[in-house]
């Protein structure tokens, strides 16, 4: 299972929002210093979320982004704010990004994500913001009508393979990952799955493995407070 650090950015700075109200944050500093800080403790990938982007489509911080991206020696997925070919185009041939995290555009901009995954395949991934069983978009601040399952099979059809899967109300609150949930999604789809929100310790890592169907899992405030030791964490992804 691969364990993909998180890198969230909010006004050029590194933080952890909790259940992802911009309100809640905690700020950690340069985001270009952590990513080589996860790096360097081992991680094979990074998970990379511009909040201005997510929020109000604002280029705040693209060169910020644009540095870490390229300072970075390890593969690095983007999300927050992916709503334009163009943006696409930009982050994945021009940055140099390695997959591109599609999340309300999915649901807003049916006919761009068709073009995205005809030019690029599976390095569109789509993300799945889950609450109270549907959908969210707009930065989690709206809620659609359809499930994840829904959304993911329709990403699978364009050509999509991988999933970032997040129950909102786990999100930056340390409560144990949905890993029933998780499972079951990839169980309904075949598709990578990967777990986000509520990782709070080692033992939701180990129960993630323990289902043999889910790709990954990504690690937030867990591994910013100590909650979870990045180094240990991957020496057990990789034994599973």
């Amino acid at each position: 299972m691969i364990l993909f650090p998180a890198v969230d950015i909010l006004d050029n700075r590194a933080v952890r929002l909790l259940y992802g109200e911009r309100d809640k944050v905690t700020d950690y500093g340069d985001p270009a210093e952590l990513a080589a800080k996860w790096s360097s403790e081992g991680a094979e990938y990074l998970h990379v979320v511009d909040l201005n982007g997510a929020f109000d489509d604002s280029a705040v911080n693209r060169k910020t982004l644009v540095r870490l991206i390229k300072e970075v020696k390890i593969p690095v997925q983007l999300g927050g704010g992916i709503k334009t070919l163009d943006k696409i185009k930009f982050y994945l041939e021009e940055v140099g990004v390695t997959r591109v995290i599609v999340g309300t555009a999915c649901v807003t901009a049916p006919d761009m994500v068709d073009k995205a995954c005809a030019l690029y395949g599976n390095r569109i991934v789509a993300g799945i913001d889950c609450k109270d069983g549907f959908v969210a978009i707009k930065g989690w601040v709206e809620k659609s009508s359809l499930t994840a399952e829904k959304v993911a099979l329709d990403m699978k059809e364009r050509g999509s393979d991988t999933v970032v899967y997040t129950d909102i109300s786990r999100d930056g609150a340390l409560t144990g990952v949905n890993v029933e949930a998780t499972s079951a999604l990839a169980e309904k789809t075949g598709m990578n799955i990967i777990a986000s929100g509520g990782m709070s310790s080692l033992d939701d890592v180990k129960k993630l493995m323990q289902k043999k169907n889910i790709y990954g899992a990504i690690l937030g405030r867990a591994i910013y407070n100590g909650n979870i030791n990045l180094a240990e964490a991957l020496a057990v992804a990789k034994r599973g």
